[in-house]
């Protein structure tokens, strides 16, 4: 009866069970770090190119929290622009390449239409320079570079 107890017990350990539920720990952990860490990315790229945007004088924010203490909208850079980031890349994982750019376009059109209205609604003030081509493009190459940053997070585990 013992020796069949300590096969069992050695078959046991042998068994791919447990290093099946170590490795999708480890998988999940994986994902949530990439998931973090290019949100945090696109935070701190969003925050920066509108520090730099906003001092060259190609627009402002008129209206933002704390106005005394910052001159671009923390709001957006800090809350709705990686929560945004982070729907896009649950969007784009379970889509073939092709149509990943097709859904990166429509998005930065979507905020070229969007930048357009709240600017009527007194939130952005673009200066006479501005061309809200360069917000469609720029969308662009920040999506397809935050996109990057996050395949580039998972392939590197």
């Amino acid at each position: 009866m013992e020796l069949l107890i300590m096969n069992i017990v050695k078959r046991l350990r042998k068994s791919s069970l447990l290093s099946l539920r170590k490795k999708h720990y480890y998988r999940r952990n994986q994902s949530t770090k990439a998931y973090l860490s290019t949100i945090m990315f696109a935070s701190l790229v969003g925050t920066y190119l509108d520090l730099l945007l906003v001092g060259a004088g190609r627009y402002s924010f008129p209206s933002r929290p704390f106005s005394e203490i910052f001159t671009i909208n923390i709001l957006f850079t800090l809350f709705i622009l990686p929560v945004f980031s982070f729907l896009i890349i649950l969007v784009l994982k379970r889509l073939h390449p092709i149509s990943r750019y097709l859904l990166l376009f429509i998005c930065s059109l979507f905020v070229y239409i969007a930048e357009q209205i709240a600017e009527q609604f007194g939130l952005f003030i673009h200066s006479t320079y501005w061309k809200h081509e360069f917000s469609l493009f720029g969308y662009l190459l920040f999506f397809i570079v935050i996109w990057k940053f996050y395949s580039w997070q998972v392939s590197h585990k």
